[in-house]
C-alpha cells in the first residue's frame, strides 16, 4: 500500500509538471500614478467613505495568492508587474510597452483621462478599478476598457433606490464648487428622476479660507428655509460632508458623500462570505478593506478565472473570454460584464461608516431581465456605441 501511495503521488507529481510545462503564463500589468495625491498620508488617515486608503495592488497579490490553489489544479499561472506613470504621457508609454512585452490584460488605477489615453494606444482589455466617471461607460466607451469600479450613476441609482424604499422622497440637494462635483450633481439628478425623488432646493457650498466667504460652507445657513426629508450631499473632496451629519437645521439623514454612502464593498459587510475576504485582507495589509481595494482584488479574481479556464492561452483567448466570465466577489451573485458599456453588473451596499445598513438593488424593484441593471445605464439607453 505504501509503495501504491508512492507511485500515486510521484504520477501526481509528474502530472503536474507536465500541465505546468504545457501552460503560458498569463501575463498581466497593473499601471498606477506616481506619488498618487489619493493616498497622501492625511487623506488616507481621514479615510473618507468611497475613497482610496492604499495601493491597488494589495487587492491584487491577495486575490493572486487566493486562486494559487486554482491555478495548480488547473496548470495554469499568472504573473502581474506594478507600474507607476508620472503623467498621462508616461501611463501610455507604459501600456504600450507592457503590450509589446506580451501582456494580454492591463489593470488600471488611473484617472478618467489617463485611462483612455492608456486604452487607445493598446488593443489588449484594460481593467479600469477606479475611475467612477459614466462618460467611460458611455460617450467615452471603448470596446476594450471594463470597469470593476462600478459607476457614479450605479452609487446615485442605489442610493436612490434606497430613499424610494424609505419614502423620503423631499430632498436637499447640496453641491460642491468643482468642475467633477458639478458633473457628479447631474448624475445624482438623473437618478432621482429615474425613482421619482424631487430636489425641493439645491444649493452651492464652498470650503474657503477667506473670511469673507465663511458662510458658503455654514451647515445651519445651508439647510434652513425649506422643509426635506434628507440632505444628498455632493463632495467629492470629502472635508466638508464629513462635517455636515447632525449640523443641519431639521433633524434629518444626510446621504450621498457623509451619512449614509453607497459603495462597492466595506469592510463590515457580513454577509456572503464577506467577513473572511476583509479579514484575509487586514491581515495581509493592516488595514481595512475599502471598495478600491475590492475593485483590485476582483480585477486578480478574473486573471485567475481567465488563465484558469484557458491555461495554455494563447493571449487572445483570454481576451475573448473576458467578456463572458462570471466572477464571483462574495456579493451574493455572480457578476457579469454588461455588453453594452463594459461595466461590471454587482450589488451596492449603503454604508454608515460603522456597518452595512443595507443592499441595492432593494427589495421590490423589478426590471425584465436582470434587477443588477437598475443601477446604471441600461441597455436601452444606448449611450455606448463603441461595438463589442
Amino acid at each position: 500500500m505504501k509503495r501504491l501511495a508512492l507511485g500515486l503521488a510521484a504520477a501526481l507529481t509528474l502530472s503536474a509538471a507536465a500541465l505546468a510545462a504545457q501552460a503560458a503564463t498569463l501575463k498581466a500589468t497593473l499601471i498606477v500614478p506616481d506619488d498618487d495625491e489619493r493616498l497622501d498620508r492625511s487623506r488616507a488617515e481621514r479615510a473618507y467613505l468611497g475613497h482610496p486608503t492604499g495601493p491597488a495592488e494589495d487587492g491584487v497579490k491577495l486575490a493572486l495568492e487566493e486562486g494559487q490553489f486554482e491555478l495548480d489544479a488547473a496548470g495554469a499561472a499568472v504573473e502581474v508587474q506594478t507600474e507607476e506613470a508620472a503623467d498621462l504621457a508616461a501611463a501610455r508609454t507604459t501600456a504600450v510597452a507592457a503590450e509589446k512585452a506580451g501582456a494580454a490584460v492591463l489593470i488600471a488605477d488611473l484617472p478618467a483621462e489617463w485611462l483612455l489615453a492608456v486604452t487607445d494606444a493598446v488593443k489588449i482589455p484594460v481593467l479600469n478599478v477606479s475611475a467612477a466617471a459614466d462618460p467611460l461607460r458611455g460617450a467615452n466607451c471603448r470596446a476594450n476598457l471594463f470597469h470593476i469600479m462600478p459607476s457614479e450613476r450605479m452609487r446615485a441609482d442605489a442610493l436612490a433606490q434606497t430613499l424610494l424604499s424609505r419614502k423620503w422622497s423631499k430632498l436637499l440637494l447640496l453641491v460642491g464648487s468643482s468642475p467633477i462635483d458639478q458633473q457628479r450633481a447631474q448624475v445624482v439628478q438623473a437618478a432621482l428622476k429615474r425613482y421619482g425623488l424631487q430636489v425641493v432646493a439645491n444649493k452651492p457650498f464652498k470650503l474657503s479660507a477667506d473670511p469673507r466667504e465663511r458662510n458658503l460652507a455654514n451647515p445651519l445657513l445651508l439647510t434652513a428655509g425649506t422643509q426635506y426629508d434628507a440632505v444628498w450631499v455632493v463632495d467629492s473632496d470629502g472635508e466638508f460632508a464629513r462635517a455636515l451629519p447632525y449640523r443641519t437645521v431639521l433633524p434629518r439623514p444626510v446621504v450621498g458623500d457623509a451619512g449614509l454612502v453607497p459603495v462597492g464593498w466595506h469592510a463590515q459587510f457580513e454577509r456572503f462570505g464577506a467577513p473572511q475576504v476583509s479579514r484575509r485582507f487586514h491581515k495581509a495589509t493592516d488595514r481595512p478593506m475599502t471598495a478600491h481595494d475590492w475593485s483590485a482584488w476582483m480585477a486578480g479574481k478574473a486573471l485567475v478565472a481567465l488563465a484558469s479556464a484557458h491555461p495554455k492561452g494563447p493571449n487572445t483567448a483570454w481576451q475573448q473570454a473576458l467578456g463572458k466570465a462570471q466572477l464571483d466577489g462574495s456579493k451574493g451573485v455572480s457578476m457579469t460584464f454588461r455588453p453594452w458599456d463594459g461595466q461590471l453588473r454587482q450589488p451596492i451596499l449603503l454604508t454608515d461608516g460603522q456597518g452595512v445598513i443595507s443592499q441595492a438593488p432593494i427589495e421590490g424593484i423589478l426590471h425584465p431581465t436582470n434587477v443588477l441593471d437598475t443601477l446604471g445605464t441600461d441597455a436601452g439607453e444606448k449611450l455606448c456605441k463603441a461595438p463589442r
